[in-house]
């Protein structure tokens, strides 16, 4: 199970079911594929194929939208 949290600008926000404890999103488009963890701070975890400059624009979504998507993580893997 992998389930979209939203989708902005050509980018797929979304978590893979029970992968790991630690909060974190994945996203990918086109280019490729990034795994972004969420705590203690927004850091990027992996990259596959996107550019420096798209994954500035992928953290200041994540930034964006840190509330959508921590209630969603919650409410996924804490419900």
């Amino acid at each position: 199970m992998s389930p979209t949290i939203f989708r902005k600008n050509g980018y797929r926000f979304f978590f893979f079911s029970r992968e790991e404890s630690r909060m974190h999103i994945h996203v990918c488009c086109a280019d490729g594929e990034a795994k972004f963890w969420l705590k203690p701070q927004i850091e990027l975890a992996r990259n596959y194929g996107i550019s420096r400059n798209r994954l500035k624009e992928i953290e200041s979504i994540i930034e964006e939208h840190y509330e959508e998507i921590r209630k969603a993580w919650e409410r996924i893997f804490k419900g």
